[in-house]
């Protein structure tokens, strides 16, 4: 076990850098879990952290004494103590809980073959970590497994966008940059744009069957290539002067009305073939 009581020290200097540069994640492959219900939603998902940091305040934490156990057991995991004032420079936030997690970021290659999903989201150029993560956690909470991001979307492994996303990211399948054109063309189902001057609002849709909804920029919308590239596009019906909502929850939105529609079906479905009856012959 490391004791580590300077700034200085090459761990703190890479999770120090780990937290600020999109580049350094991108090229070491490497991201930073900040506090306690990130690090077990990943410890949930069956994926060990490579560095677990703990300052002198979290070391007497119980909850972070369990995450602490439950990685020893494994033995797959470098336990760091930190004093608080070196824990501090690593620590996103003011008033840190006392723990981070060193984690690889999983390896995906974007599709190059048609592929089947009942419901996947395409997101092109979201700007904001924050609206990234929300859309990821409602994707996750809606039942999605597979989201696509253009190249120039928000680093999808961002503290900010990790903290919105509140552990989404180890249920979900994240592609990044992607080339949405081609993802469209894969898709083996509908593909619905979004826009508030879509002429077809949101109710018109049969979302039960296998949908791909693309969200794009919180202030641009969708460009006219990806625009070309989708089946319909689609609007949610407003009132009041309001012009627009903000990207995740116009997200939320279509996404729960696919999870809506899938309901009602399932329930008719049922009632038309309840368990345990037996379809009468007619012979």
């Amino acid at each position: 076990m490391l004791h580590i009581t300077s700034r200085e020290h090459p761990l703190v200097k890479q999770l120090a850098k780990l937290q600020k540069s999109a580049r350094f994640r991108k090229q070491s492959k490497l991201a930073v879990l900040d506090g306690i219900h990130l690090i077990q939603s990943c410890l949930s998902a069956g994926n060990f952290p490579q560095t677990l940091a703990v300052s002198e305040i979290g070391q007497h934490h119980a909850e972070i004494a369990g995450l602490l156990e439950n990685c020893s057991a494994q033995d797959k995991t470098q336990i760091i103590w930190m004093t608080d004032r070196v824990f501090q420079k690593i620590s996103p936030v003011q008033s840190p809980i006392g723990i981070l997690a060193c984690i690889a970021i999983p390896d995906t290659a974007c599709p190059d073959a048609p592929f089947y999903q009942n419901c996947c989201v395409l997101l092109e150029s979201i700007q904001d970590p924050g609206n990234l993560g929300t859309i990821l956690r409602s994707a996750a909470s809606a039942g999605v497994s597979h989201v696509y991001l253009s190249t120039d979307c928000a680093d999808a492994w961002s503290p900010k966008t990790l903290r919105a996303a509140m552990g989404a990211h180890f249920i979900l399948k994240i592609y990044t940059d992607c080339n949405l054109t081609e993802i469209a063309a894969l898709f083996q189902g509908q593909v619905i744009g979004t826009s508030p001057a879509a002429a077809k609002p949101l109710y018109q849709f049969d979302f039960t069957k296998p949908t791909a909804f693309v969200f794009g920029n919180e202030g641009a919308g969708l460009s006219d290539t990806i625009r070309q590239s989708v089946t319909d596009m689609t609007s949610i019906p407003m009132s009041g002067g309001v012009e627009s909502l903000n990207a995740a929850i116009a997200a939320s939105i279509c996404l729960y009305e696919k999870v809506r529609q899938d309901y009602v079906r399932a329930v008719e479905k049922n009632s038309e073939n309840p368990i345990g009856t037996k379809k009468q012959s007619s012979v």
